[in-house]
């Protein structure tokens, strides 16, 4: 059985195919003006790597914060039902799963089922998601790319404010006009978010194992700091930005065989 999950997003568009319950293809478009259209080129990219056509895929879930208007779309399921399914299939001893994204970040409690128990949202025009590094790393005037590496290199990090992206600006402002080294303020930078959103899982309650996803997963010295704030270390899958898309195939290929019945 053929299923397909979509993670409609707020820069990208994410798809996965499964085949039989396997990982079959992925596929992406940037979300643009017309997250719709942009789901249909990252399906139809998706299905050609799978070779398979729309007429043999059994269900499609979307899900993310474009899910109601997705092509195709027989159901759909939050980000943090999509989270839990995919954290414990890619991790079957997973009992948290924390989703740092462009513009949100979330953190779901869930059981050996990948069904989720409780769940915690950080408020969306907060600094705890990768909008604050895009900020940050402009007020710095280095590549987005490069401020993981860079912050690998500093032995300390000097606090900044992780409330808001324009006081956190403010404040890396001022440690450059103090002549602070860039890899401290880089560090700076994840060290604030990693509190912020440490904070906000300790409300959770951290249950190991400890999952982390969404594109803010691939940075390194992000992942660095939330070690440290967490006290763990958290584990990062391939491919941790389509970890939306993947649950929502997951919860797909349940939702077809209960059909089925």
């Amino acid at each position: 059985m053929n299923t397909v999950g979509m993670d409609l997003g707020t820069q990208r568009v994410k798809v996965v195919v499964l085949k039989d319950g396997e990982i079959a293809s992925r596929g992406q478009a940037l979300s643009g003006f017309d997250p719709a259209k942009a789901a249909e080129q990252a399906v139809n990219e998706a299905l050609k790597k799978a070779n398979l056509k729309l007429s043999d895929v059994a269900y499609f879930v979307a899900t993310g914060s474009a899910m109601d208007i997705a092509p195709y779309a027989n159901s759909t399921v939050s980000m943090m039902g999509a989270d839990a399914k995919a954290g414990v299939f890619l991790f079957p001893k997973a009992r948290t799963i924390i989703d740092v994204g462009a513009e949100e970040a979330r953190a779901v409690k869930c059981d050996e089922k990948g069904i989720m128990v409780d769940f915690v949202v950080n408020e969306r025009c907060a600094a705890g998601a990768g909008v604050f590094i895009e900020a940050m790393a402009r007020a710095l005037e280095v590549k987005l790319e490069d401020m993981g590496p860079l912050a690998l290199k500093a032995e300390r990090a000097s606090p900044i404010n992780a409330s808001c992206v324009i006081f956190g600006e403010s404040d890396v402002v001022s440690l450059i006009h103090r002549q602070e080294p860039k890899p401290e303020i880089a560090r700076a930078v994840f060290d604030a978010m990693a509190d912020r959103i440490s904070s906000m899982i300790h409300r959770l309650g951290v249950n190991p194992d400890v999952v982390l996803v969404g594109g803010v997963a691939k940075d390194e010295g992000f992942v660095a700091s939330l070690n440290r704030k967490l006290g763990v270390n958290v584990m990062v899958p391939d491919y941790p930005d389509y970890a939306g898309a993947l649950g929502a195939a997951l919860t797909a290929a349940t939702r077809a065989k209960e059909t089925q019945k």
